[in-house]
């Protein structure tokens, strides 16, 4: 299973940007999909994920991020709105083979599968 994480960038607070994970080596309908970043200096941390009973979302984060897919393309999306300085950090996207409980689904330690990052800047 591959994972290859693209659309980070450079834009201001308030703007939006939207992650693309492209998975290949499994469907995307069968496994647990998770977004994750790390700010120099500190752990990753989670930031949403996907599995078959639906989203789940770091509370910080809960209403400026949305999770998606694309079946067909099997691509998972991070929608990020009302980017703030502080979301700035390696974006990672990481899949788990089948469905999870939800403390799995949140955990980085759930995950089998991690993509190469993808740097997002948010400038005040």
């Amino acid at each position: 299973v591959q994972l290859q994480a693209s659309g980070g960038g450079l834009v201001q607070a308030g703007g939006s940007l939207r992650l693309s994970c492209a998975v290949s080596g499994r469907a995307i309908s069968s496994t647990t999909m998770g977004w994750f970043r790390r700010v120099p200096g500190k752990d990753r941390e989670f930031v949403a994920a996907m599995r078959a009973q639906g989203t789940t979302y770091a509370n910080s984060l809960k209403g400026r991020f949305t999770i998606s897919r694309d079946n067909g393309k099997n691509t998972v999306y991070l929608q990020m709105n009302s980017l703030e300085p502080e979301d700035t950090a390696v974006y990672y996207c990481a899949a788990r083979p089948g469905n999870s409980i939800l403390t799995v689904a949140r955990s980085e330690g759930g995950y089998d599968y991690w993509g190469q990052g993808t740097q997002v800047t948010v400038s005040s």
